[in-house]
């Protein structure tokens, strides 16, 4: 889990379980992404409410998941400006 910690102490990062993150403080939480199957079982990734594009298809949720999280940290989190990033799921 990567968490980018700016100067004032506001941390960054896609949510995820592997830290408590509200022992690090308030949270503001978004949704960063949609990660769906099409009618035929293959998964796509929705990266717009990021301002990303569509990557996919992807044959199985974990490829796709891990194409997300991928570009969330590579692309677009060093840039955002919220303490929190949307969630990885759709559970």
């Amino acid at each position: 889990m990567q968490l980018i910690v700016q100067s004032d102490g506001t941390v960054r990062c896609v949510y995820g379980e592997m830290i408590d993150l509200l022992s690090l403080g308030p949270q503001q939480i978004r949704r960063a992404s949609f990660v769906e199957p099409d009618a035929a079982g293959a998964w796509h990734v929705d990266l717009a409410p990021s301002g990303g594009p569509h990557l996919g298809p992807f044959p199985c949720r974990s490829q796709a998941l891990l194409a997300e999280l991928e570009w969330l940290e590579q692309a677009h989190l060093p840039d955002c400006p919220v303490s929190s990033m949307g969630s990885r799921s759709n559970d």
